[in-house]
């Protein structure tokens, strides 16, 4: 670097205090401005550290063009609110451990930080230290042999206060996200080094934990982390007692023991620690000099990776972050710790802290097939997998600003919460006339009109809505006469509790019985259908009862009628990823559905297009669904943020030509570009 990094400091409590000297002291940074709620505070701490800029709010901080990085150290929940305004303001991030509350918002930072093209590092500062790089090293080096276990501990004992922010359960308080992420940082670190990776994210997480009767935080706690290859690892954190707050690595040919592992040498000096090596009666003894602060040493880590658009290993990546708070999330759940803004029950803000504003990232197609009286997105976000109202609302938010509104869920999917989750997000965010709910009912073996009607008036109750702008029946029942089914359905309709209906893994034929019947009697008729529809042919049904509607006769069908569609598996779940291929059978559900001569050659039609195209071959099997001669809409499931991002280049490919479309279906051989 020809010019020194021009750091910003977004709060001013202690650790800010801290990092300000490193960077006075580092060999790369350069302290540039300060930003506090206070102006005083602004002025005291720019006063103290020489700081020229002084701001009394965050956002003028991120709007001073002088700053080109910013350092968060406000409170726990607050960080992922500002990491992704930092992002969106240009600015370089180096953020305060742990990065955000939970998983899901860490993931709405990685989504900012990738649009916005800056560099993000969690700042665990042991990471950037040489004493963490020499570990590695000599690791890597085989130096104790074969990695079998790590045991790692970090913990203080801090006096009771409800409102500190230690015991504060708004804050996020208790041991495992304040400093319990030390240890399984360090876990994940040294299991990658074993697996020949960066780090390394655990397969099984259990833990134990004690939590305050008053406040609910963690006050001790533990968990085991088993790791692919039988490596395992035992960390434990608290804020109410002091452990021996050391690191040990056991291999196969000796042990190594870290004295100081997160703090070594703070303000500079000799670091060391110690191999206990195998035939040798004394230890080896590991030390080496670093007399710049821990926090310069990290905040010149920090600017020496910009060039490389991420951090420098063994420093934080985004990915590596990631799977940190997934590890702190699963420790939390295994010791019964949910925080009161994560219950469904309570209001969770967008992450950004702003008003949801549907389209504010983009936009999406729509269609309004006849007589509908709603829009309805080309995309429509299964609430299926959601894991809790964090989750939910992480992916749902995203999903809205990138201009979705249809949503689809079912009275089966997750014993009823997936349908809480979606009814309290929508709750939340005001925005029931805008969305575009699907709700689904009558699975087998409860497929009848009585159960239909218990199990609507349920998930109404559950989505917190009077309506369902479309109800699907999940299954049919062809043992029950049809009419059975439209009388009951059209009661709903009468009472204003669905607007329209249709059926999910019905027969065409079927529901042109339906329809005829609710003709004859004037009554309202299937609106549409929801089979399986994908440019990969379902060889053997996912579940039982699956029906598609993908060949030519039920195309043919639905083009004559102009019935709209909505595709379920529309990506015939993961076969046009990496994921498939002739040789890669790890997936036996996926071997069994769509493994086939004629799938392999759809495939290879999809990859040859998608790089013509430049996209990804998923992208052009969506595409192929949503380009159909009849109203066709694609369900997706995506269970990160990164799936609904590398969905959507599908949309900007449409339509597919019919000659494509031919092509990739092995209709034709004459290749259309």
């Amino acid at each position: 670097m020809t010019d020194k990094l021009h750091w910003g400091i977004l709060a001013t409590g202690r650790i800010a205090h801290a990092f300000a000297e490193g960077v006075q002291r580092s060999e790369t940074g350069r302290l540039q401005a300060v930003a506090s709620r206070s102006q005083a505070k602004a002025d005291e701490m720019g006063a103290h550290f020489g700081i020229p800029n002084r701001h009394g709010s965050y956002e003028a901080l991120l709007a001073d063009p002088e700053v080109q990085a910013v350092y968060i150290s406000t409170p726990h929940p607050q960080h992922a609110e500002w990491s992704v305004k930092a992002a969106e303001a240009g600015k370089h991030i180096l953020c305060e451990k742990p990065a955000c509350l939970n998983h899901a918002d860490a993931m709405a930072v990685a989504e900012a930080v990738h649009e916005a093209g800056v560099v993000y590092m969690e700042a665990f500062m042991y990471r950037c230290h040489p004493q963490t790089i020499e570990l590695v090293r000599l690791l890597r080096e085989g130096a104790i042999g074969e990695i079998r276990l790590i045991q790692a501990a970090f913990s203080f004992a801090a006096g009771f206060n409800p409102e500190s922010r230690i015991y504060n359960n708004a804050l996020g308080g208790g041991g495992i996200l304040d400093v319990g992420c030390y240890p399984v940082s360090m876990a994940r670190l040294i299991a990658g080094v074993a697996l020949g990776r960066p780090f390394a994210d655990p397969l099984e997480v259990a833990g134990q934990g004690r939590l305050h009767p008053e406040t609910g935080v963690d006050e001790v706690a533990i968990a085991d982390l088993a790791f692919e290859g039988g490596l395992l690892a035992q960390v434990s954190t608290g804020v109410s007692i002091n452990q021996e707050n050391v690191v040990r690595i056991y291999g196969t040919e000796g042990r190594i023991v870290l004295p100081s592992p997160w703090q070594p040498v703070i303000h500079g000096g000799i670091w060391s620690f110690q191999i206990f090596e195998k035939g040798r009666p004394e230890p080896r003894t590991i030390s080496g000099t670093e007399q710049r602060p821990l926090y310069g040493v990290e905040a010149d880590l920090f600017a020496r990776s910009l060039p490389h658009r991420e951090p420098l290993h063994p420093g934080m990546t985004i990915e590596d972050t990631l799977g940190n708070m997934r590890t702190l999330d699963r420790w939390r759940r295994a010791i019964g710790l949910t925080y009161e803004n994560e219950k469904p029950e309570n209001p969770w803000p967008t992450v950004h802290r702003r008003p949801l504003k549907p389209g504010a990232r983009g936009t999406m197609p729509t269609l309004t097939p006849e007589g509908w009286d709603k829009p309805v997105s080309r995309f429509v976000m299964g609430a299926d997998n959601q894991q809790s109202l964090p989750h939910a609302a992480v992916m749902f938010d995203d999903f809205v600003e990138r201009g979705g509104n249809a949503f689809d869920t079912a009275f089966i999917y997750g014993g009823g919460l997936q349908e809480k989750l979606l009814g309290a997000w929508c709750r939340s965010r005001g925005l029931r006339d805008h969305v575009f709910i699907i709700a689904k009912g009558a699975h087998a073996p409860h497929c009848n009109p009585g159960k239909l009607s218990e199990q609507l008036l349920i998930s109404l109750e559950r989505l917190q809505t009077d309506y369902a702008d479309l109800y699907l029946m999940h299954r049919d029942n062809p043992e029950i006469p049809v009419g059975e089914f439209v009388d009951v359905l059209n009661e709903h309709v009468s009472a204003g509790r669905i607007r329209r209906f249709g059926g999910s893994n019905w027969s065409l034929a079927r529901i042109a019985e339906a329809n005829a019947y609710a003709k004859a009697k004037g009554l309202q008729g299937f609106a549409c259908v929801s089979n399986n529809f994908s440019l990969a042919r379902m060889v053997d049904p996912v579940w039982g009862g699956c029906l598609a509607a993908s060949d030519p006769d039920s195309i043919a069908w639905l083009k004559e009628r102009q019935m709209p569609h909505f595709a379920w598996s529309s990506q015939a779940r993961g076969f046009f990823t990496d994921r498939a291929g002739p040789a890669e059978t790890s997936d036996p559900q996926l071997v069994r559905c769509w493994y086939s001569e004629d799938n392999f050659k759809r495939r290879e039609r999809a990859i040859t297009l998608a790089a013509h195209k430049e996209v990804n071959p998923i992208n052009i099997a969506a595409a192929y669904v949503l380009s159909q001669p009849f109203p066709s809409f694609c369900l997706i499931g995506p269970r990160v943020l990164e799936e609904t991002r590398t969905s959507m280049p599908a949309l900007d490919i449409l339509p597919l030509s019919p000659e494509e479309c031919a092509w990739l279906n092995l209709e034709s051989e004459t290749r259309p570009f």
